[in-house]
C-alpha cells in the first residue's frame, strides 16, 4: 500500500518515487528539473502527482535538491554543522498545507576557514547512514563524488564538517571548452589506460600544483603518446587524483584507510575507488540513488513519528 511520495529534485531533473511504508518503490515517475522549470512548481509537481493521489488519495511527499533553493519552490535554510539527522529533518519547509517537506540543506566552515554549503548531499549522507549502520558509530570520511564533490567528515552518526572540490565541473569545462581536449572523447571508463596513466602521472609528482599538469593532456596527444580520443580519459584521471590527494593532505590519512566511503553514480564511485586503489586505499561504494531514497525514507519516518507523538 502507498504510504508516501519521495522525491530528488535537481538542477536537471526530477525524480519522483512512490513508496511503501519500508521505502520500497513501487512506482515512479520524471519531470523537468528546476533550471528548466516554467510553469509554477507547485503545478509541474501537483500534475506529476494527480494520477497517484486520484487512485489513492491524498499521499505526504518529501522533496530534496535544488528545489529548496533559491531558484526552486521555496528556499529553504541551511543547517549547520555539527548537524544530528533529526536537526536536518526538523528543518523541513512545509508546503501544500504540510502535506509536502522539502529538505534543507548544510553548511559549515570547512577545512579552509571559509563557508561551505551543499544541498541535496545532506540527503545522501543520511541514507548512507541508514543502509551502513557502522556509520553511526566512530568517526568516518566520506567522499560523494559529483559535479561538486563533497568530502564529508561524520563522527558517531553527526555530519561534523565538509568540504567542496568541484571536480566533476572543471572536468567538464576543460573536456567541453578548452583546446586540452580536442577530439571526441570515447566512453571514459575508470579502469581505461589512459585513465589510470592520469592518476599515475599525479601521484608520481604529489607536490606538483594541478594547473602544471593539466597541459599534458594536449603535449602527450601532440607528441603521439596518447590518442586524441583517449584525452578526455587522462585528463579525468589527474583530476581525481589531484582531488584525491588534496583531501587526503586536509583530512586525516589514517581515517581514510580505516573507514572511506563512497556515495553517489556507480560509474564516478568506481572512478574514484580505481584511483584510490592507486594510493593503496580501499572504499566501500554505496549507490547514491539508493542512498537518497534511504535518506528522504529516514525524513519521512521522523516526520511522521512527530506527527503521531503530537496527536498522541
Amino acid at each position: 500500500m502507498p504510504r508516501y511520495v519521495a522525491g530528488d529534485w535537481g538542477t536537471s531533473n526530477l525524480r519522483l518515487f512512490l513508496c511503501d511504508s519500508q521505502g520500497s518503490i513501487l512506482e515512479s515517475a520524471v519531470g523537468p528539473g528546476v533550471s528548466s522549470v516554467k510553469d509554477p512548481f507547485e503545478d509541474v509537481f501537483e500534475s506529476l502527482l494527480k494520477d497517484w493521489e486520484t487512485r489513492f488519495g491524498a499521499l505526504p511527499a518529501v522533496l530534496s535538491g535544488m528545489i529548496g533553493s533559491s531558484i526552486g519552490w521555496v528556499q529553504t535554510p541551511y543547517v549547520s554543522c555539527p548537524a544530528i539527522p533529526q536537526n536536518i529533518a526538523a528543518g523541513c519547509i512545509a508546503l501544500r498545507a504540510g502535506r509536502v517537506h522539502i529538505v534543507p540543506g548544510l553548511r559549515c566552515e570547512n577545512r579552509l576557514h571559509t563557508a561551505d554549503f551543499m544541498r541535496g548531499e545532506e540527503t545522501q549522507v543520511l541514507g548512507a547512514l541508514a543502509l551502513d549502520p557502522v556509520l553511526g558509530l566512530g568517526k568516518h570520511l566520506l567522499c560523494l563524488p559529483g559535479t561538486h564533490t563533497k568530502w564529508v567528515v561524520i563522527e558517531n552518526g553527526v555530519i561534523q564538517e565538509f568540504l567542496t572540490s568541484v571536480t566533476g565541473e572543471l572536468f567538464g569545462a576543460l573536456r567541453d571548452h578548452s583546446v586540452l581536449v580536442r577530439a571526441e572523447p570515447i566512453n571514459a571508463q575508470a579502469g581505461s589506460g589512459a585513465f589510470a596513466e592520469g592518476v599515475a602521472r599525479c601521484n608520481d609528482y604529489p607536490s606538483v600544483p594541478i594547473l602544471h599538469r593539466l597541459f599534458e593532456c594536449r603535449s602527450r596527444v601532440l607528441s603521439g603518446e596518447l590518442p586524441a580520443s583517449h584525452a578526455a580519459d587522462f585528463l579525468s584521471g589527474l583530476l581525481i587524483a589531484s582531488d584525491i590527494a588534496g583531501a587526503l593532505n586536509l583530512f586525516d590519512p589514517a581515517l581514510a584507510k580505516r573507514s572511506l566511503r563512497l556515495i553517489g553514480a556507480p560509474q564516478l564511485t568506481k572512478a574514484y575507488a580505481a584511483a584510490l586503489k592507486a594510493k593503496g586505499l580501499e572504499a566501500i561504494q554505496i549507490d547514491g540513488s539508493a542512498a537518497a531514497l534511504a535518506g528522504l525514507t529516514s525524513v519521512h519516518r521522523h516526520l511522521s513519528s512527530q506527527v503521531r507523538a503530537r496527536a498522541g
